[in-house]
């Protein structure tokens, strides 16, 4: 137990004052990583990337045709599409923004963003 540290790593994040980052010593083992040959493997990967969900900006859009490669109804093919799509989570999970929490003695603003088959997502 450490007690009057400035920053510590929990859960798979690196946590300072009012700041929550990636713990990059996770990402790492993932990134060596081929291409998901299969559905287990799929859905592994999307399990960690969704963790981190947060971090990265359109998560739900880049993702979608990943997800459905998780279905049982689809022959589990990576086509160009998946593999940008895998690509880019890769890079977004060793790029991500370190979030902070606002100041609620000021105001700001909630956007929202809607898309009916792609997804959800505020910011």
């Amino acid at each position: 137990c450490n007690f009057g540290q400035q920053e510590l790593l929990a859960l798979g994040h690196k946590v300072s004052g009012l700041s929550l980052a990636i713990d990059q010593n996770k990402v790492a083992a993932v990134l060596q990583k081929p291409v998901p040959r299969n559905i287990k493997e799929m859905q592994s990967f999307l399990g960690f990337a969704s963790y981190y969900r947060n971090h990265i900006k359109r998560f739900a859009h880049i993702t979608s045709s990943l997800y459905k490669l998780c279905s049982k109804d689809v022959v589990f093919e990576i086509t160009k599409e998946r593999r940008d799509a895998y690509e880019k989570i890769k890079y977004e999970l060793t790029n991500a923004p370190v979030l902070i929490l606002p100041d609620f003695e000021l105001p700001f603003k909630l956007y929202i963003d809607a898309a009916c088959s792609q997804g959800l997502g505020a910011a």
